[in-house]
């Protein structure tokens, strides 16, 4: 297996995951190369699908790589334990991604500390959650604005309950809607991107959002979740608008237990703990050579 990696294509905070898993490779004496590739590499690593900044050379090697039915195993900020566990998933992200992930642990779950308090069937906010339109998820999407105003006039023909659009915090947006409230998110300044979500569930009757991280967040709190298929958390997600006074509140000790082999820590990515899921389901699945 020829592996070519891009570490120069990640954004700031990616660097010590990249570490991790070059340490890896080295010491398992794969064959890889850094910010390269050539016509008999097997498989590229990149930093997320978000075509921006620092990582807007990594839309060449994905559509060169997607081009030629080769594997893009892809990094990414995760979503449990955020900026302290990370992604690696096979062509893509959330949901649409391959996490090597069928076979799980009963034991894993309890390594990241989180206890999911029980579903809620008060509060008097519908929080709609916009996301970053610049990535590889949003591909095939309308306009965010447009979007989210759809959004708001499916769920008013279903509900009179308050709705709040609540913006990604690096995508801005310019919709505004009569009767409809629009929060920005409040930046953590000891933090990369941590916002004040969490504490807008505290009067939240549901969270809809497409395939992103607020709709974990808000399962683990016990508020229900309206969804597309691409995101982590449609396998206890409502996605249908017309149970939204009523909406489904599935037992989510199976999807946890997936959910958190989607995610490593910095340590398990040196000892290649997710490496060797993901090398042994490129060779099974994706026909790359061993």
């Amino acid at each position: 297996m020829k592996i070519s990696v891009f570490p120069s294509y990640g954004s700031l905070n990616s660097k010590p995951v990249f570490d991790a898993l070059i340490e890896h490779l080295k010491n398992k004496k794969e064959n890889f190369q850094i910010d390269k590739w050539d016509h008999d590499t097997d498989v590229a690593v990149i930093w997320s699908v978000l075509w921006q900044g620092r990582m807007r050379n990594n839309l060449k090697v994905w559509k060169e790589f997607q081009a030629l039915k080769k594997p893009v195993v892809v990094l990414e900020v995760g979503g449990i334990k955020r900026n302290t566990t990370w992604k690696i998933g096979i062509n893509g992200i959330n949901r649409d991604a391959d996490f090597a992930n069928d076979e799980y642990s009963l034991d894993r779950w309890k390594k990241f500390d989180i206890k999911l308090k029980p579903w809620k069937r008060t509060g008097k906010n519908i929080i709609v959650c916009g996301q970053h339109d610049s990535s590889e998820q949003w591909k095939n999407l309308p306009d965010m604005n447009a979007w989210l105003l759809e959004q708001v006039a499916q769920i008013k023909k279903h509900t009179d309950k308050n709705i709040i659009i609540r913006p990604h915090p690096r995508n801005m947006i310019s919709v505004k809607m009569a009767g409809v409230q629009t929060q920005i998110p409040r930046r953590n300044p000891n933090t990369y991107d941590d916002t004040d979500f969490v504490k807008q569930l505290d009067n939240a009757f549901a969270v809809v959002n497409h395939s992103s991280n607020p709709a974990m967040e808000a399962v683990f709190n016990g508020i229900p979740v309206f969804t597309s298929p691409s995101s982590l958390s449609y396998d206890v997600a409502n996605n249908n608008y017309t149970n939204m006074t009523n909406p489904k509140t599935p037992n989510r000790e199976e999807w946890a237990h997936k959910l958190c082999h989607t995610e490593w820590w910095i340590d398990e990515i040196k000892q290649g703990v997710p490496w060797e899921r993901i090398r042994n389901q490129l060779v099974k699945k994706y026909n790359v050579r061993n």
